[in-house]
């Protein structure tokens, strides 16, 4: 499966974080946004707002559904990508780059549990 990149975990839900030292980025897979559709709304957590991993932090709807989005870490948002708010399409043209969602301070090592790329890529195709 493609467009899973290796720098990266993932949840279970879709979700991906990129460690960036006692940071992550969070955002959602390009299986996700394909499966989603045309996304065409995201409700994102403030700055400051506690997320817990597993658990859900905002939701997403598209031209076919809504759908609950859930941490792959635990931590503090401590940025919000606002450029969301008015082009939510930037999560399907690019959901590794333009169209990341939150930036979080890790509270430990939460990223214990997430899928390496490869893991991910055969959890998808079943």
């Amino acid at each position: 499966m493609n467009n899973i990149p290796d720098n990266l975990l993932y949840h279970k839900s879709h979700e991906w974080a990129r460690i960036e030292g006692k940071e992550a980025v969070i955002g959602i897979s390009h299986y996700a946004q394909s499966q989603l559709g045309d996304v065409t709304y995201v409700d994102l957590p403030a700055v400051g707002t506690q997320l817990t991993a597993g658990k859900e932090f905002g939701s997403i709807e598209s031209v076919k559904t809504a759908s609950d989005l859930y941490s792959p870490v635990s931590g503090t948002v401590i940025a919000v990508n606002e450029a969301l708010e008015g082009a939510p399409e930037f999560i399907n043209k690019s959901p590794y780059d333009d169209g990341w969602m939150l930036r979080v301070k890790l509270a430990d090592d939460s990223s214990a549990g997430l899928l390496k790329a490869a893991e991910y890529a055969t959890y998808c195709a079943h």
